[in-house]
């Protein structure tokens, strides 16, 4: 029973290969036939091979035309093979049918070939979906039990043993171990894990046991976004493929018109035969279809797609891999995008009336309830005995307010407090001043219109901005700033490291949003790279809009176009990258598929091609530029 499964599986995956041999033998069957003057037989496998190589495209011709109203270069191509054979009978030139069973065997070669091509596109992106087991084996009840993924909820204890991959993803409860990411983020090297550590799932757990505890379902994990977002590039056709497809639609019925007109006038007007007529009409209709010209730019594309997804970029469509190509200005966000948003406590400063864990405990009860890298750093660096605020509301891009122990308290920027508080202190406006020159944060805590204190938060550059900036500036980008809620001065010292001299700082979502329009009007293509939830507006309104896969919320990554997937922004400049080799290689196919068309006119019209060549030279040129395409799947 497994050989015949095999067998229907072999043969379903390969039809269009298969269709194509079997026309390819009752071709030549019916010209060995005709050869040596056996009419019959080659009447009968002559109209076979018409029937098994060009059905497929009979049906999709004829689909096209009923249910959409418009021709497409399937039913040219038919219509073409059955003309030729017409005239063969007509004329009792049977060697007509011969040709026209070439065209529609080199035609149906072709399609078995952009099968196998775009096959090939389609595994490397679905390569994806293989990357995480069906199952996970869970502890229920201290035992284990194998669990299908799809009935894991949030808080299941999950075992994964050495050399097994992550099933989902999941925070490690216990156990160390050191993972290969390669396949979800890009990096090449094994990333060491312990206790607290995220894990993704579709990565491969090294030599360690670990427990994990699943914090998201497993339809949120982080591979079964980028499969969705995939699936969802695949569809989604970009800008310059829908012109493509509306410009087929038209250049078809012209095709149509001028092939009637040729049908009709030469005998009339240059005094061609019925025979030379119909005949170069029929070649007209061949190589004049824009078959190179359709299959230009999806296959580079989805190249592109695949290519970045294995190297940790995720590009959400093509459009978006077309505007990254283009891009001349680009705004960053500070926190957690230049730097790794990895932030401390580096030192905390109470006014005379409060003490230093005073501060901290104030600062903790509020930060508890935000998910941004600085409370977070706040509520370990206060430890835990501290109260949880109540009425807790975060304003973006300022701070926090809520009650403590029946006390409004605030904390944020320098700006938000003071909203709430009768006076500074200025000893600790000077020590905030100093702090703040250093690159360091300084977050405000106040309660009962009264500072408590300042809280410097420092956080680590990445090492690698300052190279990437280099890279950018040599790749063309002609305006790189910085966009941040943070102060100017912790702004200017970071941007100054990195080599950023245009810096926008102490900005509210909507004010990010407003530099952006700025930029666009000058610039008109630009590109914003951030990771919070305040950064999503400006996502939104860039020209692509980048956020970091692992720093990043959720509404930013939702809101972003293109995702770098393993926080590494380097993979920036790889990106744009990518973007300039698809957009070259686009117009080099469009340039080589016009030429091909332009060159075959010009030999139907000098009587220098017959039928079997036009087919040849227009069949080659669709093969050529779906190969040209593939060239992106390699970096």
């Amino acid at each position: 029973m497994l050989y015949p499964q095999r067998f229907r599986e072999f043969t379903q995956e390969h039809s269009d290969t298969l269709a194509a041999l079997v026309c390819g033998m009752l071709l030549f069957l019916g010209w060995l036939a005709l050869h040596i003057g056996w009419l019959g037989w080659a009447l009968l496998f002559l109209p076979a091979a018409y029937v098994i190589g060009g059905y497929d495209s009979a049906r999709e011709g004829l689909t096209t035309l009923f249910k959409e109203k418009e021709l497409d270069v399937d039913l040219l191509m038919i219509v073409a093979a059955l003309g030729a054979a017409s005239l063969g009978l007509w004329r009792g030139e049977y060697y007509l049918i011969i040709d026209g069973a070439i065209l529609i065997l080199i035609f149906a070669i072709s399609g078995a070939l952009e099968g196998y091509a775009m096959r090939r596109t389609e595994r490397s992106i679905k390569g994806l979906m293989s990357l995480t087991p069906d199952t996970a084996r869970v502890l229920l009840k201290g035992e284990e039990e194998m669990l299908p993924i799809t009935q894991l909820k949030v808080g299941d204890e999950i075992i994964v043993k050495p050399g097994e991959l992550i099933p989902t993803d999941g925070m490690i409860i216990s156990g160390y171990s050191t993972l290969n990411q390669a396949a979800i983020t890009g990096e090449s090297l094994p990333i060491e894990k312990s206790v607290g550590d995220e894990v993704f799932a579709g990565t491969l757990n090294g030599f360690g046991a670990l427990k994990l505890q699943v914090h998201k379902p497993a339809s949120s994990s982080l591979i079964q976004r980028v499969i969705r977002l995939v699936e969802q590039a695949q569809t989604e056709a970009p800008p310059s493929q829908e012109f493509i497809e509306r410009f087929e639609r038209i250049y078809a019925r012209v095709i149509v018109v001028a092939g009637l007109l040729l049908v009709f006038l030469p005998p009339f007007i240059w005094g061609w035969t019925w025979e030379v007529t119909i005949y170069r009409a029929l070649t007209f209709l061949v190589v004049a279809s824009p078959c190179a010209l359709m299959a230009a730019i999806m296959p580079t594309l989805l190249s592109g797609i695949a290519n970045g997804a294995l190297q940790g970029i995720l590009f959400k469509n093509g459009a978006q891999l077309e505007k990254i190509g283009k891009v001349r200005a680009i705004a960053f966000d500070k926190t957690g995008t230049l730097t790794t948003g990895n932030v401390q406590v580096s030192q905390v400063i109470p006014s005379s009336e409060y003490s230093v864990n005073e501060v901290l405990k104030a600062a903790a009860a509020l930060e508890s309830c935000s998910e941004h890298p600085i409370g977070k750093a706040i509520v370990q660096a206060a430890g835990t005995d501290w109260v949880r605020g109540v009425d807790v509301q975060a304003i973006p891009g300022q701070g926090i307010v809520g009650f403590v122990n029946n006390q409004q308290v605030f904390v944020g920027n320098t700006t938000f407090v003071q909203q709430y508080v009768t006076q500074f202190p200025e000893e600790l406006q000077k020590s905030a001043q100093s702090m703040e020159s250093e690159g360091k944060t300084v977050v405000w805590v106040a309660k009962a219109e009264q500072v408590m204190g300042a809280i410097a938060i420092s956080d680590m550059l990445r090492t690698e901005a300052k190279v990437m900036i280099t890279r950018l500036r040599k790749l063309g980008v002609e305006q790189i700033v910085m966009i941040t809620g943070d102060n100017q001065r912790t702004a200017d010292s970071v941007a100054q490291t990195v080599g950023i001299d245009r810096v926008y700082a102490e900005l509210l979502p909507e004010d990010k949003l407003d530099v952006i329009r700025k930029l666009q009007e000058e610039y008109q293509t630009v590109a914003m790279v951030g990771d919070g939830i305040n950064d999503a507006p400006a996502l939104a309104q860039a020209s692509v809009g980048i956020a970091m896969g692992i720093a990043g919320s959720d509404v930013a990554l939702e809101t972003a176009d293109i995702v770098l997937m393993a926080d590494k922004l380097e993979k920036l400049a790889t990106a744009i990258e990518l973007g300039r080799r698809s957009h070259s290689v686009v117009k080099q196919n469009i340039v080589v598929a016009l030429g091909f068309i332009l060159l075959l006119l010009i030999g139907n019209f000098l009587g220098n091609i017959n039928l079997p060549i036009g087919v040849i030279g227009h069949e080659g040129s669709t093969v050529l530029v779906t190969l040209s395409g593939l060239r992106l799947l390699k970096n």
